[in-house]
């Protein structure tokens, strides 16, 4: 049973960081790829980042481009989303997710419905 739990959210001010986290269970980061999902009130879930642990390569919304950073430790089963520079619209409920593709040449990075496995999720809260 593949399991993905999210922590690390949280409030913060604008400008601030955050580093979430995304423990996978149940299999290994070896073959597929995680991405991050976020959802605020009223909006569709939107992609916000990957990384394929096939081969390291990474993916970003231009939202976040420059601010995010996306990373796997593949000894703990873990990736990371770090969270500089935040921003209110950044605010939302943040989702990890596992796909079987590697999106270099099938699936879609930023589609929700390329990802078969997600976590329950962590608000995100950025405000002053």
């Amino acid at each position: 049973q593949v399991q993905l739990v999210e922590s690390g959210g949280g409030l913060v001010q604008p400008g601030g960081s955050l580093n979430l986290s995304c423990a996978v269970s149940g299999s290994t980061l070896d073959y597929y790829a995680i991405g991050w999902f976020r959802q605020a009130p009223g909006k569709e879930r939107e992609g916000v980042s990957c990384i394929t642990n096939s081969d390291g390569s990474t993916h970003y919304a231009d939202s976040v481009k420059g601010r995010f950073t996306v990373s796997g430790d593949n000894a703990k089963n873990t990736v990371y989303l770090q969270m500089n520079s935040l921003k209110p619209e950044d605010t939302a409920v943040y989702y990890c997710a596992q796909s079987p593709f590697n999106f270099r040449f099938s699936g879609t990075w930023n589609a929700p419905h390329d990802y078969d496995y997600w976590g329950q999720g962590t608000q995100v809260t950025v405000s002053s």
